[in-house]
């Protein structure tokens, strides 16, 4: 191989150009690369693919270009991962500030039952989510004695609800106005 200024893919010193371009093709064949294969489709002698291949190590070097692909490829990966994320905080961060804008706009005695009850369930979820260390729902140790809606009766469903009601528009009404 030859000196440390090159890659061991690249063309080496002492290597012709034409058993450089067989290389090459085999190189670039992949993970079905073979010496048989390069010497059909270049209409050369196996004997001959053979020889380059043992005098210029061609399965070390298309091993190393394997590695380099792989490397390239797992960095492309993180940089497009990392696109992603700051576009989708900043659609979430758009999307959040029309729903409170939204939600301060609203008035809860138009809700439904079921409708306000929706809105308490979620933003407790999401204020539990928001309070737990790791970002997991911590284990709600009143979670087995909480009734569900579809469990009250009715009169104990327009109670929670009026109590839900009431929470909601104090909530609302201690949240800060928003600048547009």
């Amino acid at each position: 191989m030859a000196g440390n200024d090159i890659d061991p893919w690249d063309r080496h010193v002492e290597e012709s150009s034409a058993a450089f371009a067989a290389f090459a093709a085999y190189r670039d064949m992949g993970p079905a690369r073979s010496i048989t294969r390069v010497a059909r489709e270049l209409t050369k002698s196996r004997a001959l693919m053979a020889r380059w291949s043992s005098a210029h190590a061609w399965v070390l070097r298309a091993q190393a270009w394997d590695r380099e692909q792989d490397r390239v490829f797992l960095a492309e990966q993180t940089v497009a991962r990392r696109e992603a994320a700051r576009r989708h905080v900043k659609i979430a961060q758009a999307f959040l500030g029309k729903a409170i804008a939204r939600l301060q706009s609203l008035d809860a005695r138009e809700l439904s039952p079921d409708q306000l009850l929706r809105y308490f369930q979620v933003a407790a979820e999401i204020e539990r989510k928001v309070l737990a260390p790791d970002g997991t729902t911590p284990p709600d140790a009143d979670a087995d004695n909480v009734l569900q809606a579809g469990e009250m009766s009715d009169e104990e469903r327009r109670a929670r609800m009026e109590q839900l009601r009431r929470e909601l528009e104090r909530r609302i009404g201690e949240m800060p106005e928003e600048k547009a």
